[in-house]
């Protein structure tokens, strides 16, 4: 494989997920971005907009093993790992897998389970395993998770805490359809007769393993990346900031920008990589100073005056670390 072939791959990818979710072409390639660099997407929006629908079509379109779990108030780590069971027969603990045992799990509404079952997903998210009792499991790659929260309805709510928001390499909304999108969707409703739509695997395991090793190809220049670490430090500098973004934040801002270039077929990132990956990357990475809400100040808003107030390279030399 080669960042070409993810090009191609990729848009035969969202051109199937395109089908069933209609006119959102910019925010499922953000989300298909999240998926190649490895990561994991957060899709923060309103009700019935999609967001269950566009997991279930990329595990589909993927050729992924998928599962979804309903985040409750009442549910609990082990519901979300696995436990240990007593069997009978055998006299002895058995361990059941949890619902995190698949390739891509939809962890739907994250926000209305407590803290405590929130961060049964760190592990699994950041390391790739799970640890119940003492033991450690590995998680068959690839594996990814794409957690669904509600942005406007907080009552018995649990608000993500910062070091688990950190986890997920970007999050998305998909806002509301154009009034010709929204008939399209009731008119491909009524042409396929029934509720659940079904799409064919564009690829498989295996394949998608290949294409997220083939963006280490990608060649970033130094120029690139020292922009990269510019607009991370920004959002530190910035006055309406209380806590900018970790160096986590930027070398996810360094991934995504290469999963975006590989999408548009090439092998090296240009400034308008980054600039289109940045505020997905970063503004769910900063805190506001306490008084912003009362300005109504978003975190990407900052992102955006730290974009147009951070010079671009146009450098066109050789990475040095090649």
């Amino acid at each position: 494989m080669n960042p070409r072939d993810v090009g191609a791959l990729g848009q035969q990818v969202l051109d199937a997920v395109g089908t069933v979710v209609v006119g959102k072409r910019g925010p499922l390639e953000l989300v298909l971005a999240g998926i190649l660099a490895g990561g994991n997407v957060l899709l923060e929006d309103l009700p019935g907009l999609g967001k269950t629908l566009t997991a279930r079509s990329f595990a589909q379109a993927l050729g992924i093993g998928f599962r979804r779990l309903q985040f409750t108030p009442d549910l609990l780590p082990a519901d979300v790992t696995g436990s240990f069971l007593y069997d009978q027969r055998s006299h002895d603990f058995t361990f059941r897998a949890g619902p995190i045992f698949t390739n891509l799990l939809l962890a739907d509404e994250i926000n209305r389970t407590p803290p405590k079952t929130q961060a049964a997903l760190l592990e699994a998210m950041q390391e790739k395993q799970v640890s119940v009792e003492g033991t450690t499991y590995q998680l068959e790659p690839p594996f990814h998770v794409l957690a669904t929260a509600n942005p406007i309805e907080y009552e018995g709510t649990y608000p993500l805490p910062e070091a688990q928001l950190d986890r997920f390499l970007l999050k998305v909304s998909f806002g509301y359809p154009e009034p010709d999108e929204e008939w399209e969707v009731l008119r491909r409703r009524m042409a396929r007769r029934r509720e659940e739509s079904e799409l064919r695997p564009v690829v498989d395991g295996p394949t998608l393993l290949a294409l997220q090793a083939a963006l280490e190809d990608v060649v970033v220049e130094d120029s690139i990346g020292q922009y990269i670490v510019a607009l991370a430090a920004g959002t530190r500098a910035h006055p309406q900031v209380l806590v900018g973004a970790s160096p986590r934040g930027s070398l996810a801002l360094l991934l995504l920008s290469r999963a975006w270039a590989a999408l548009d077929g090439r092998d090296f990132v240009v400034p308008e990589d980054v600039k289109a990956v940045a505020i997905p990357a970063l503004a769910h990475r900063i805190t506001l100073r306490p008084e912003m809400w009362l300005r109504r100040v978003e975190p990407a808003t900052v992102v955006a005056e730290v974009l147009n107030s951070t010079p671009a390279p146009v450098s066109g030399a050789l990475p040095r670390y090649s």
